[in-house]
Order: C-alpha cells, then structure tokens, then sequence
C-alpha cells in the first residue's frame, strides 16, 4: 500500500522511525514533511496530508506532532479523510474495523516509539468490516455535500 506520512517539528523523529517501520513492513512510503532543522506547524502538513489522501495519492495516512490531535484536526478539515488520534492500539483496530480510518495520528511528546510501532502494525492490519458500519459511514458522508 501507498502511505503519506506527515509530521510538524515535534514529530519529526518518530516519523522517521515510523517509516523505516513500515517500510520494513513491504509499504511505500512518502514522507512529506516537515524534516530536520525545518519550523512546521501541524495544521499545514495535516491538511496537506488530508490534500494527498482524498487526491488518492496514497491509501493511507500516519502523521504526527506532539499530541497527535492537532495534526488530526487538519488532516480532518478534509473531506473523506477519517483521521484518528490513537493512544493504543485498541483504538486503532475499532477505527479501522468500524470507520474505516484512513489516517492515524500519533502524539511523538505522549506514547514511545515502541507502542506507535504496535499501534500502526495494528491498524496497518485490521480491516473494515462493513454491515453496520458503512451505513453510518454513509451518514457521515452526507455531511460533506
């Protein structure tokens, strides 16, 4: 699978050790900022993520600042994007299994890298279930016309 990662200047360092992650995983990756030495503010590369995910230029989005919530919020101001910030990796599995997430956020200043790597494995994996959950998915839809 295609996957952007983002990150603002908090994140920088556990982007970088998320894509050697999933690359390991048998992913493409394209990271597309921000990088070292570079001031980033979570909303730009949230959206711009947000931007390059419903463009379809990838399937899936992994970003990340200090708290995972404001790069969330911006990749969110996009519609059709399903971005969720993620604690544990429980939390990742629903989202994937119950709404179709298409992007995950991570806080680099609130969990390791460690638990991040289990929590993106987790959510890499999992798969939408539909049934139920896409009804409500096309509800959620609807809100974007």
């Amino acid at each position: 699978m295609k996957i952007i990662l983002a990150s603002d200047h908090a994140g920088i360092p556990m982007k970088k050790e998320l894509a050697e992650f999933v690359t390991a995983l048998g992913h493409e990756v394209t990271d597309i900022g921000a990088q070292e030495g570079q001031a980033a503010e979570y909303p730009v590369y949230g959206r711009m993520a947000g931007e390059k995910l419903a463009a379809g230029e990838a399937e899936w989005a992994i970003l990340v600042c200090g708290t995972g919530f404001g790069i969330s919020l911006g990749a969110n101001s996009v519609p059709g994007v399903r971005c969720v910030n993620c604690t544990e990796p429980y939390t990742a599995l629903l989202s994937r299994q119950h709404n179709n997430s298409n992007a995950i956020a991570l806080g680099a200043r609130v969990i390791g890298i460690e638990l991040a790597k289990m929590i993106v494995d987790v959510w890499l994996k999992a798969e939408f279930e539909g049934g139920r959950h896409a009804r409500r998915l096309e509800m959620l839809e609807m809100y974007y016309e």
